[in-house]
């Protein structure tokens, strides 16, 4: 076992990954006597099992292939890893080393990429940045030194659209001392979804009309609170209030733990018993609403760190998040609603008493609609409203998607004077933001919504998590001042489905990269200049959410969801040196460049820093 520091194995030797490929097969002993999916061979034959198994040790061989599934009576073809999807729960031990050995069965290169763990860059498993994939027919071994911290994390593919069909499982990190967090019962419940539909036909669906999916679009004979002046104004824009999905319940069949709503996930308890769920969003495209109707619960964790517990009744949770929830549940069962941020459908799971327990299952609500706050017109209002999408009392006139260069003669409205006011004034822009036809949209008055419970969340009766309730349960061991601040553009054009960072693709900014010097502590703002909301992953490291926290006790995430037309910001100490993707986790998004790369410089022969989860 290597006992060497991850900062001191910053080469990148290919021909010792291939060796080492080699050598797997000599640990992973695939016997005559395997299944299917470990002997390599084609899943055709059978249907990929829902739910997960469960590995762990010192060696782990996990096997990439692909056949045919079904939820609910809906067929399709999925990637599967270890014969199920979700693929496997990986369990580790904080401060023990892993070789994870991945064999590729199918007819294209694959990957995995360990969502949330500090780790050397080149296992973080992202082709063409940090290792160069795995062939079909290849083994490449994950040789992971000993694990710096615990909680609860989730691995994906990162080659192509691979995730969309299935190649994602959960990741549990247990800690080398007593857990903060203590349970009678503890389980994984894992969000995702599941459509008939190849992702490359969805991702040819949305760049032909960014609306394909979206069945709950406003119409003149809908019941959706709007005046006819917001419906105009609206229309103006080629924008619509209901576009709160890219991907819906149209196509989607939600999932938890690969099981449709219909098909009875269950977590036994005992009442009286503290129940932990681990909650992991690893879905393409979906935020979820989670609530257990009629049932408070505490939040201990967020991304795998620990935090002061927060008492809520609901949270939402963006793609690539992870939430840990302590619960008491009570009666013979309780229902676990995983409702889409759209409300097109839901995911199911079921806290019962015993086997077969059933609790009702709440209906949908009302769909929510966007607001003047989601095109970035909030000014300075604490509260955000998303439950109807009233505009009355504004004068929108000069207000739009530029609306003279459109055509489209501005119609004014009585009340708030918003008069020379451009939802495409690009002279709001940094100089480093790229204008073209990438953007179709500025927000005018990013205003940082930390304390946004995310759309349609706003008006319900009861307390719903936010970004300022986090606060980190052990203090941080870096207070440096940031010795500087960057501003980064979330951009895009939802017309044309173009998606960017600083009005750039990535293809075009590649040779690129942002770059940090080593044990660099740096304030990021991202300002959101789309109406949509984007969960924004940097891999290989966690930062600090400003969110009024005490500066030691700032939350630690790897995932910060950036609402429409606002802005969040973090702290970021760059002690991870190498390569790291960069990129907003809503799927499609990333595959349409709204990614990046971050290179952190080698640590030479400065000192050692303490790490995230070290004494």
């Amino acid at each position: 076992m290597s006992t060497t520091k991850p900062t001191q194995q910053f080469a990148f030797d290919r021909r010792r990954f291939l060796t080492r490929s080699a050598q797997a097969a000599t640990f992973m002993g695939l016997a005559h006597t395997a299944p299917a999916w470990a002997r390599g061979g084609n899943l055709h034959d059978g249907a990929i099992r829902p739910g997960f198994d469960e590995v762990s040790g010192r060696d782990i061989a996990l096997t990439i292939g692909e056949g045919p599934r079904v939820v609910q009576g809906r067929r399709g073809h999925a990637i599967a890893v270890n014969g199920s999807v979700p693929g496997p729960l990986v369990r580790l031990k904080e401060g023990q080393p892993v070789r994870l050995a991945v064999t590729n069965t199918l007819d294209e290169d694959s990957s995995i990429h360990w969502h949330g763990l500090l780790l050397p860059f080149q296992f973080d498993g992202v082709p063409g940045v940090s290792f160069p994939g795995i062939k079909p027919g290849e083994t490449f071994v994950y040789d992971i030194p000993a694990l710096r911290q615990s909680g609860t994390y989730w691995w994906h593919s990162h080659s192509g659209l691979q995730e969309q069909a299935g190649h994602y499982g959960p990741i549990v990190v247990e800690p080398a001392a007593t857990d903060p967090v203590q349970a009678d019962r503890d389980y994984v419940l894992l969000l995702s979804e599941f459509t008939p539909l190849h992702p490359h036909t969805i991702m040819d669906k949305l760049k032909k009309g960014e609306g394909y999916f979206n069945y709950q679009q406003n119409t003149w004979t809908d019941d959706y609170p709007l005046s006819g002046e917001d419906r105009r104004m609206w229309a103006r824009m080629r924008m619509m209030a209901t576009d709160i999905l890219d991907v819906t319940g149209s196509t989607y069949t939600y999932l938890a733990n690969g099981r449709g709503p219909e098909e009875g996930l269950e977590f036994l308890f005992t009442p009286g018993e503290r129940v932990r769920l681990r909650i992991i969003n690893g879905s393409a495209m979906t935020f979820f609403n989670l609530r257990i109707p009629g049932v408070k619960f505490w939040v201990v964790g967020a991304d795998g760190q620990n935090v002061r517990p927060v008492e809520v009744e609901e949270f939402q949770i963006g793609t690539a998040e992870t939430y840990d929830i302590i619960v008491e549940p009570t009666g013979e069962a309780r229902t676990i609603v995983a409702e889409s941020m759209d409300r097109s459908g839901m995911a199911v799971a079921t806290l019962a008493s015993r086997p077969g327990a059933r609790a009702s299952v709440p209906p949908l609500r009302d769909p929510p609609l966007l607001t003047m706050a989601d095109m970035g017109m909030n000014h300075g209002s604490g509260g955000m409203d998303h439950g109807g999408g009233d505009m009355a009392g504004m004068d929108h006139s000069a207000m739009g998607h530029d609306m003279s260069s459109q055509g489209a003669a501005a119609e004014p409205m009585a009340g708030m004077d918003m008069g020379g006011m451009n939802m495409r004034d690009t002279s709001k822009l940094p100089p480093d933001v790229k204008v073209g036809p990438g953007i179709d949209m500025v927000s005018m008055n990013p205003v940082d919504r930390m304390g946004d419970p995310g759309i349609g969340l706003d008006k319900v009766p009861h307390k719903v998590l936010t970004y300022k309730d986090l606060v980190a349960l052990a203090p941080n061991d870096d207070l440096r001042r940031p010795s500087r601040q960057m501003e980064i553009h979330l951009t895009g054009n939802m017309e044309r489905y173009m998606w960017s960072f600083d009005g750039k693709k990535f293809s075009a900014v590649s040779d690129d990269p942002i770059r940090f010097a080593y044990n660099e502590r740096v304030r990021v703002k991202l300002v959101n200049d789309t109406m949509m909301a984007h969960p924004i992953h940097l891999h290989g490291h966690f930062f600090e959410l400003v969110n009024g926290a005490p500066a030691d006790r700032q939350p630690q995430k790897h995932t910060v969801i950036v609402q429409p037309g606002g802005s969040a910001t973090f702290d970021l100490t760059a002690d991870e040196e190498g390569d790291w993707a960069f990129h907003c986790h809503l799927l499609y998004h990333m595959h349409s460049g709204m990614f990046q790369i971050v290179t952190v410089a080698p640590r030479g022969n400065q000192p050692e820093m303490k790490r995230v989860g070290e004494d």
